[in-house]
């Protein structure tokens, strides 16, 4: 696992998190598909980086 591939699986948790919490606090609904949007690509992205793959 290299740096860059760990802040993006970091930065997504992250995300998740707020996801998590701006439901909890009932925020538009935009807000939060907008954040789970950015969640999704950084956590597909920072698992396709791994270097498992090769």
């Amino acid at each position: 696992m290299n740096g860059l591939s760990t802040v993006l699986v970091v930065v997504g948790l992250f995300l998740v998190g707020g996801i998590i919490s701006f439901a909890k606090q009932e925020m538009p609904k935009s807000l939060i598909v907008l954040l789970s949007i950015g969640a999704a690509m950084c956590l597909v992205a920072g698992v396709m980086r791994l270097e498992v793959w090769n």
